[in-house]
């Protein structure tokens, strides 16, 4: 899981424009997440430096206890 959650993360970045990144929260609007089976990817995108930033890899179920 740690390998598909690795290549979906660099998929995020390499599709960037092409994907709705819808904030979380609106207390936290630069926050969004992708989901990959059952694990949530966290991210923000810094535009200005072109990067993704990653926050977490989370299990859903764990978001919810």
């Amino acid at each position: 899981m740690a390998q598909r959650l690795l290549d979906k993360t660099k998929w995020i970045a390499s599709n960037i424009d092409n994907l709705r990144h819808e904030p979380i929260s609106p207390d936290l609007p630069d926050l969004s997440k992708y989901a990959v089976e059952d694990w949530r990817i966290f991210y923000s995108i810094d535009r200005n430096d072109h990067l993704v930033d990653i926050h977490g890899f989370i299990r859903q179920k764990e978001l919810r206890s």
